[in-house]
């Protein structure tokens, strides 16, 4: 499934599986057969990868995410975090043993919150200095350790815009392959709309009316902001907050 450091997609935008070279990852089957893929070199920046998720078809969309994460994650492993000796790929390619000290590791998952945060009728977007020109998203932070998603999403809220935020409620997931987290959609109430933005983290942040999201949505060129790509949980969040 890989071209060039890249995968390989047809002009339907399904990825392409080629005969087996080197069947490092197992990523299931398929009607036809087992898919494998090799692991990636890493040769190409992941950012010229998110144009590919706009691209794929639904079906296929899982097991690039599988194959891109399991590779980045063996290129980063290659010895044993135990005892330092070298490491060999195991089970399909879901885990490493080493075969000095007899540990085995398995793939890594980072759980990220991703949040909308609602008051009076408007929702809280930012934006973030490598967004192109006017897009604004959802806010976002990793889950730190002994920390409930609950917890997460408030904290974050506080931390990048300032503001205090209850009744968080989960809407939806997306594995997130840059290079391997786990994106946790929701949603919160704030309790106040002043915000005080943490310019480490966000250009700017600021309310969006009902109206002015269903015009980004649906692609007026008018729009108050360029929404998130298709393929981002954060637009899948949008969608909802929209028609709830």
């Amino acid at each position: 499934m890989w071209q060039d450091g890249l995968p390989a997609l047809d002009p339907e935008g399904r990825l392409c599986w080629q005969p087996v070279r080197t069947p490092d990852l197992f990523l299931g089957l398929a009607e036809d057969g087992p898919r494998f893929s090799a692991i990636p070199d890493g040769r190409h920046d992941l950012r010229t990868q998110f144009a590919t998720l706009n691209l794929l078809q639904p079906p296929d969309a899982p097991l690039f995410a599988a194959a891109l994460s399991l590779g980045n994650w063996h290129r980063r492993h290659g010895f044993c975090a135990n005892c330092g000796g070298g490491s060999d790929v195991v089970r399909g390619g879901w885990s490493r043993r080493c075969p000095v000290c007899g540990a085995e590791h398995f793939p890594r998952v980072d759980p990220v919150v991703i949040m909308l945060a609602e008051h009076g009728g408007s929702v809280l977007l930012g934006r973030q200095p490598q967004y192109p020109p006017g897009r604004y998203s959802a806010l976002a932070g990793f889950v730190e350790v002994g920390e409930t998603i609950e917890a997460a999403v408030a904290r974050e809220l506080g931390e990048e815009a300032g503001i205090a935020a209850a009744d968080v409620r989960y809407v939806a997931s997306q594995p997130w392959p840059f290079p391997s987290s786990l994106m946790i959609g929701c949603t919160a109430r704030a309790l106040g709309s002043a915000l005080t933005i943490d310019t480490t983290e966000l250009d700017d942040a600021r309310w969006f009316t009902r109206a002015e999201v269903a015009a980004a949505l649906a692609g007026d060129p008018a729009a108050a902001f360029l929404p998130p790509p298709p393929y981002a949980i954060a637009r899948t969040l949008l969608d909802h907050w929209l028609h709830a």
